[in-house]
């Protein structure tokens, strides 16, 4: 029996508990650079534990062909994904800044009362980036070959799919989540971005984005904890041997998913934000 899909995952925005009116304007979201930091360095976990569940399962290369499936077109791992994102919908899910939905046309409205809105932190120009169609094609043409062996296994369609699920949406709020590392970036420092803005100079916003020294420690923190995480654990053997030969999942995969994806495509996302910082 397939196992359910994870439950939506809370914001990592903290709201101000002060009722003064004098904070409702700028204390009732509070998100800084280190926050910011934070949360990313959580997400490497939750990607890299998404990873090795998935690894358990074949490649399973029929879960992504197009099949019959009654008032539905498409494959078994959209369909899943789909109805899974109208039962996330309906209970809130998307209501987040911080969630976005793989098939968002049509989405239902929540069907249970939301928590009232604080102000915006986002510029209101943050809706209309949304780059799953991008997260979707790499992480099943290009990142799947990598960590899962060739085979197919009909029984175990369903639990791969959800691994998918989880996956994806690790991905997902983690890429997307650079529209709020932007507009930290710009809040700490307008002066620096703004000429770039009002230029919309992609190249010049991409390079003030870019710290190579910085995505160099990012991917060597991502592949060590790759291979802690997935190390298989013997207490009757010396702990002397090759570490990343008991590993479910090649630790290098990690460091390669982000060198070659996560990061370039947070930076994409944070110059598709900051292009439209300024619009009215």
């Amino acid at each position: 029996m397939a196992s359910s899909p994870s439950p939506p995952p809370c914001p990592e925005i903290t709201r101000n508990g002060n009722s003064d009116d004098d904070s409702k304007e700028e204390g009732l979201l509070m998100i800084d650079l280190e926050r910011v930091r934070k949360s990313l360095i959580r997400q490497e976990d939750s990607i890299a534990f998404s990873l090795i569940e998935r690894a358990k399962f074949p490649s399973n290369s029929s879960l992504y062909k197009s099949l019959q499936i009654p008032g539905f077109h498409g494959s078994l791992i959209q369909y899943i994904v789909k109805e899974t994102e109208i039962l996330h919908s309906k209970v809130g899910r998307y209501e987040s800044p911080e969630e976005h939905a793989f098939f968002p046309d049509g989405l239902p409205l929540p069907l249970i009362p939301c928590p009232p809105k604080s102000p915006e932190f986002l510029h209101g120009a943050a809706s209309s980036i949304n780059i799953n169609s991008t997260i979707w094609k790499f992480y099943l043409e290009e990142l799947l070959p990598l960590f899962t062996k060739q085979g197919d296994d009909a029984i175990s369609y369903a639990c791969t799919a959800v691994c998918d699920l989880n996956c994806l949406q690790a991905l997902s709020r983690r890429i997307h989540y650079g529209k709020f590392v932007a507009e930290v970036k710009f809040r700490d420092a307008p002066e620096e971005y703004g000429p770039a803005i009002r230029a919309q100079d992609r190249d010049a916003l991409m390079k003030l984005l870019t710290f190579e020294d910085v995505e160099e420690i990012v991917k060597k923190r991502v592949e060590k904890k790759a291979m802690i995480f997935s190390q298989e654990v013997n207490l009757n053997e010396k702990d002397d041997g090759d570490k990343q030969q008991n590993c479910k999942i090649d630790p290098s995969v990690l460091s390669r998913l982000y060198g070659e994806w996560v990061m370039p495509l947070t930076k994409l996302v944070q110059v598709e934000y900051l292009l439209r910082r300024l619009d009215k």
